[in-house]
């Protein structure tokens, strides 16, 4: 799952000389400008002259722990966050392999309104906005020397990027710093008073202060004697939707339900393979909440076995692949229960799934729900050729409101899928369960991606499966409203160890509707 938080508020700051080269414009503001900057120039005034541009930014870390407190975004540990800024193109010099650093800052600042990048003429003086003497109207940066208050006393506040190119969009991972943020100073982490982003110490500019001389130039005897210049990323007043900063969160929201895809166990599999997870929702009233007497604790499973026509539970317990009869089960989400069973024997045709509250060698209080599984073989075959498929979302709609999120469902069968007579009218079709899918959507106007695959570690973009088949959620305040997206799916291949883009294509719209 993703979900992307934009920035509340960002600003750059400069100890740059004026057009003139007299003086700095050291009281400039650019807080509602529409692009961000980095560079570091030396030399261009005096030999030695020093010339900086630092870039503000902040985020509403109180929308992620609502959205933590309210179950949306995983428990610390679940969930990555990734700082992302754009590159912005210019026709001006761009540095190549430059390095930018990201640290906290910890102290309060102000965006402002000023807009030049250019001349530098949007001044505070006293008006609301930082600068690179003063953190807001009231209060000058701790520093003498300005370029605002920097927190890098832990590995934890220090992120660092290369630029080869110099036209790469910043993409960290600044996990810890995030959690920290979300804990607050009063709960072991820190405030959130936002980030900075600037060039290394290396590669800013040489410089020399005065110890305890108010003045904008860095005391920087180990910089640069030759110019960075310039960086510049896409600000949050950007007009590009997609290219404004955010910080992405990303977890695997995935469920592997494997209910349809039941085998029974067999020396031929590994271990993991004797395996099978199944599920239980525990639905009232149409939403999931947890068993009163369970709570978030664990659950009991036993298996008994049954036919195909059977339409309730018979005999004893089945002996389990470890030679018990009961499986501990445990609590995943709220009204979501899930345990990890195999079974040995092959000549069950049907068996019965009883989740209920018992001890281990106790006999059963109370049963709260008997599912059915019609276990399969581990078979073998002859062939290595691939089964080609058909796809189709069952419940695609036309159009989706913007702060909407749809639950699709992807329907598989194989293409050369030919039923007869008997089949269409005794059987419905089962979609086929892929173990290991991915979707994708773009913007079908110029192909744009808005969502890319997520396959990584995170598997931020998978697709769940149960019984039924895939699914997966697509938030749509992901996408910019007023366009026409499409849908794309991939899978994986373990045989080629790699993913499969399939051919279908699945469009839709996303509106932002006022009323």
């Amino acid at each position: 799952m993703i979900r992307r938080y934009s920035a509340s508020a960002d600003n750059t700051i400069v100890n740059a000389f004026e057009p003139n080269l007299r003086t700095r414009a050291t009281g400039a503001n650019a807080g509602v400008a529409d692009v961000l900057e980095v560079y570091s120039i030396y030399g261009r005034q005096y030999t030695g002259s020093q010339e900086l541009s630092r870039v503000l930014i902040k985020f509403p870390i109180t929308a992620i722990s609502a959205d933590r407190t309210s179950g949306i975004v995983p428990a610390s540990g679940s969930v990555s966050f990734y700082l992302r800024l754009f590159n912005a193109p210019t026709s001006k010099t761009v540095p190549k392999d430059l390095r930018l650093v990201v640290n906290p800052l910890f102290n309060p600042w102000q965006e402002g309104v000023g807009l030049d990048l250019e001349a530098y003429k949007d001044e505070t003086k006293g008006n609301a906005g930082s600068n690179w003497m003063s953190a807001s109207s009231t209060a000058s940066w701790n520093s003498v020397s300005g370029g605002a208050d920097w927190l890098s006393s832990s590995a934890d506040y220090r992120y660092e990027q290369l630029f080869r190119a110099g036209t790469e969009d910043l993409k960290i991972d600044i996990t810890p710093l995030v959690e920290r943020w979300v804990k607050g100073s009063s709960g072991g982490g820190i405030a959130n008073y936002g980030l900075g982003v600037k060039l290394t110490s290396s590669q800013e500019a040489f410089g020399t202060a005065s110890a305890g001389n108010a003045q904008s130039v860095q005391n920087n005897k180990k910089g640069a004697t030759k110019s960075y210049y310039t960086k510049r990323f896409f600000a949050r007043g950007s007009q590009y939707f997609y290219c404004r900063p955010i910080i992405e969160a990303r977890w695997d929201s995935t469920t592997r339900d494997d209910r349809g895809n039941f085998f029974f166990s067999s020396s031929r599999a590994p271990a993991a393979d004797n395996l099978n997870t199944l599920y239980f929702y525990n639905y009232v009233r149409g939403r999931l909440v947890n068993l009163p007497s369970v709570g978030t604790g664990k659950i009991r499973v036993s298996l008994y076995s049954g036919s195909l026509y059977d339409t309730n539970p018979s005999g004893s317990k089945l002996p389990l692949y470890d030679g018990n009869t009961n499986m501990t089960g445990g609590w995943v989400s709220t009204g979501m229960y899930t345990c990890s069973i195999g079974i040995k024997s092959s000549s069950v045709e049907t068996f019965y799934d009883v989740w209920h509250s018992q001890s281990a060698g106790g006999t059963a209080v109370t049963e709260y729900f008997t599912g059915s599984v019609l276990p399969s073989l581990i078979g073998g075959g002859n062939t290595h050729s691939m089964p080609t498929r058909v796809l189709n979302i069952t419940n695609l709609q036309n159009r989706y409101r913007s702060d909407q999120t749809a639950r699709l469902n992807l329907f598989v069968r194989n293409r050369n899928w030919s039923p007869n007579v008997y089949t269409k009218v005794v059987k419905s079709t089962r979609s086929i369960g892929i173990m290991s899918a991915s979707y994708r959507v773009f913007r079908v106007l110029d192909g744009y991606e808005a969502i890319p695959y997520g396959t990584g570690s995170d598997f931020c973009t998978g697709l769940s499966y149960d019984v039924s088949g895939n699914y997966f959620d697509l938030d749509m305040k992901l996408l910019e409203p007023g366009y026409a997206y499409g849908l794309k799916f991939s899978f994986y291949d373990e045989t080629l160890d790699s993913w499969e883009e399939q051919s279908e294509m699945f469009k839709f719209r996303v509106e932002n509707y006022e009323y």
